[in-house]
């Protein structure tokens, strides 16, 4: 394979596997005594930011510098609102699981753009 369609596709898998990642997390909404109803709230509720990343993976596809500033937006959004909820020495971990991802999958499909553009990084 050639450097090209690497520098295509790799941010591409990359973000499917991240919107998979962020859906691991919704299933502790199983637990014993929930009826249907609740586990099926519950595990919306949990993936609205997988489902919201989707979505943005489905633009980026075509678009990549759609999903370079929506991915970076992602992180940066996580980021804020862990400052706004009170930052704690024990959420940079959490910062660096869900934005450093983020961040990195942006970066890729910027890269991915410069490419398709002509222009790369110098």
């Amino acid at each position: 394979m050639d450097k090209a369609k690497i520098i295509v596709w790799t941010p591409r898998i990359m973000s499917i596997l991240f919107v998979l990642f962020l859906a691991m997390f919704s299933l502790d909404v199983f637990e014993s005594g929930k009826s249907a109803g609740e586990l099926a709230i519950g595990l919306f509720v949990h993936n609205i930011p997988a489902l919201i990343l989707l979505a943005v993976l489905f633009v980026a596809w075509e678009r990549e510098i759609a999903g370079a500033v929506m991915f970076m937006a992602a992180a940066i959004f996580y980021i804020a609102m862990l400052l706004k909820s009170g930052f704690e020495q024990h959420m940079i971990s959490w910062v660096l699981l869900i934005s450093g991802p983020a961040f990195l999958v942006g970066a890729l499909y910027l890269l991915a753009w410069r490419q398709r553009k002509g222009t790369p990084f110098a």
